[in-house]
């Protein structure tokens, strides 16, 4: 797997936008809201991995697990995640589905006020509403990718302070299990 953090593509909210009323139309009755465009492909100008990463509301985790059928028909694959959250992915078609690098969506399904809802959401506010902050994080990540290049674990946990310390100024304590966080 190769990390790849590529400038920041205009079209990416609509991207999104595409995105989201396809999930809504399947997941509708287990929403609690819209579909919420997270990570840095959220953030205008910053630089990202190209992975339209989403999140959204549900319910009940229980009630959220009857769309994993309906989402396999738009392509999105679900794989065990935080016990608090459903994840799902969407790779290339015709490519390797357990290669990162491949995925071109994640979906996370949570109720609103978990751990991951509350870290991806104050996370992605906090970038937005500070360019410094964006253009530190822009630094880091485009760092760790010329470093960690064949190596997405390190890359990741090479965030993991930065992440830490923007979410502990939202009054947030990052959850350990950071394997998965794509910010």
């Amino acid at each position: 797997m190769t990390v790849e953090v590529v400038p920041h593509e205009p079209n990416w909210s609509a991207q999104f936008e595409w995105e989201r009323r396809r999930l809504e139309g399947v997941l509708v009755s287990r929403l609690t809201g819209p579909v919420e465009h997270i990570g840095s492909t959220a953030v205008p100008g910053l630089p990202a991995k190209p992975i339209l990463d989403m999140i959204g509301g549900v319910h009940h985790l229980d009630l959220a697990r009857s769309a994993i059928e309906p989402l396999a028909e738009l392509g999105y694959v679900y794989t065990e995640h935080r016990p608090s959250a459903l994840y799902f992915y969407r790779a290339r078609p015709g490519q390797n589905f357990l290669d990162d690098a491949t995925h071109t969506h994640h979906l996370h399904l949570t109720q609103p006020g978990s751990d991951i809802w509350q870290e991806r959401l104050a996370f992605r506010d906090a970038l937005r509403a500070d360019p410094e902050l964006a253009r530190r994080y822009s630094d880091l990540k485009q760092g760790l990718a010329q470093i960690y290049r064949d190596d997405p674990i390190a890359y990741t946990e090479g965030k993991r302070e930065f992440v830490s310390e923007v979410l502990a100024g939202a009054g947030i304590a990052l959850q350990t299990n950071f394997d998965t966080l794509q910010l």
